[in-house]
């Protein structure tokens, strides 16, 4: 019986682990101190299980083991020689540092980003969009408010519940965190904002929550350009502005070019004293009329120190920003992060970066074939296949060929029933 035009003599799973060089991962964990006492359960197989448990979606440890005992066989293929009990898989989430994947995630991303790049050879991908970087953060629940501090008042029933930020930057034309940072929830957005990070030249779009005098006029001094969304409590001088009208004398854009001063503290460094000093900052802010929904329009303003840009493409920067909310709901969608496998806040992070490696392992899937897939889609059907033997690059580009073929070949070949009566 033909096993079909697209087996493979490794399993989905492998073919993802493919990615991966296994030595140069047990040499990261060798060096950060994960190997050390450690017999059979290696980072790479922890790597392994924890990947294979994201993808299935499971919620507990015990449905990992459960899981792995059924697909014994598979796993021994992909150097698994020992299946994990729930004591080892939990003993190894709280001791191997999550730093440790966290090295295996930015590898993976260095690895491939040219692979990631959206660039189109049309051209319709706007200049700017190679300069672009967009930040923004994320929570995700958690049941205890012992690992991370919750963010908000205590309810008055029931206790408060804890939670994790992720703050992430991606760039513009790739779709995946390029930097990742963990706190708890109560930490405020702002401190992901580091214009020493940024070079000459380069965009950022991010929320409102991360306005900031100081850094604004630092990255202004570095020559970087950011777009945000204004706040309504914002004090400013108005230097000069300018309303500008359609054909229908209603008002189409506004721009406004304004100053900021704010005092603030700061160390002299011949001194050493603290002395107070006026930050005065420079930028411009652009008003404009959202119509996405019929009959629902909104004013948007948006406040930026680029001073000279044409307005519909400060408007398109600050639209890109979306990206990062798009990949945010596309991570929570596909991979649940409902439920942990451990209770300790290593435990949590490393599944959290696991998360990130399966999404990024993906979306190279994605980028990878012709065929045109939904990020969502492609997850489902590696989650559903993931231990068979099949070719995932050929199928993706035609899972219809094997059915295309039976049918030929029975079109072909006459059917017996005709044949016994000629």
């Amino acid at each position: 019986m033909s096993k079909g035009t697209h087996f493979l003599g490794q399993p989905i799973l492998n073919q993802l682990l493919n990615y991966f060089n296994k030595q140069k991962i047990l040499q990261i964990s060798r060096e950060m101190g994960g190997e050390r006492y450690v017999k059979t359960f290696n980072a790479w197989c922890h790597l392994t299980v924890m990947l294979y448990a994201v993808i299935m979606r499971f919620d507990s440890l015990r449905e990992i083991t459960s899981a792995t005992m059924m697909e014994w066989r598979k796993l021994a293929h992909l150097g698994i020689k020992d299946l994990p009990r729930r004591s080892t898989l939990s003993d190894a989430n709280a001791r191997r540092s999550h730093e440790i994947f966290e090295r295996i995630y930015q590898g993976l991303y260095l690895a491939y980003r040219d692979k990631l790049s959206s660039d189109s050879p049309s051209g319709k991908v706007p200049k700017w969009m190679k300069k672009l970087q967009i930040i923004d953060s994320t929570t995700i629940s958690l049941f205890s408010n012992l690992v991370f501090k919750g963010v908000g008042r205590n309810p008055k029933t029931g206790k408060k519940k804890g939670g994790m930020k992720v703050h992430t930057c991606i760039h513009g034309n790739e779709g995946v965190p390029c930097d990742v940072e963990f706190t708890s929830a109560a930490t405020h957005d702002h401190f992901m904002l580091c214009p020493g990070k940024l070079s000459k030249g380069d965009i950022l779009a991010m929320d409102r929550a991360y306005i900031d005098y100081a850094k604004f006029e630092e990255m202004t001094q570095r020559g970087v350009i950011y777009v945000t969304k204004m706040k309504q409590n914002l004090t400013y001088e108005v230097t000069k502005s300018t309303c500008y009208m359609n054909a229908e004398g209603q008002m189409q854009w506004k721009e406004e070019f304004v100053t900021f001063r704010k005092e603030v503290k700061a160390k002299n460094e011949e001194t050493g004293e603290v002395e107070s000093k006026t930050i005065e900052h420079y930028a411009r802010i652009v008003t404009y009329i959202d119509e996405r929904k019929k009959g629902n329009a909104k004013i948007i303003r948006l406040l930026t120190n680029d001073l000279e840009t044409e307005y519909e493409e400060i408007v398109a920067i600050y639209k890109a920003r979306w990206a990062i909310e798009s990949l945010f709901k596309q991570i929570k969608q596909n991979f649940p992060l409902r439920y942990f496998y451990g209770e300790s806040a290593n435990a949590i992070k490393i599944q959290v970066w696991v998360t990130l490696i399966a999404n990024l392992l993906i979306t190279l899937l994605q980028k990878g074939v012709n065929r045109s897939w939904s990020f969502s889609g492609l997850a489902t059907i590696v989650r559903i296949m993931l231990m068979y033997y099949i070719d995932v690059q050929g199928f993706l580009e035609h899972p219809e060929k094997d059915w295309e073929e039976a049918l030929a070949a029975m079109m072909e070949s006459p059917p017996e029933a005709f044949e016994a009566e000629n």
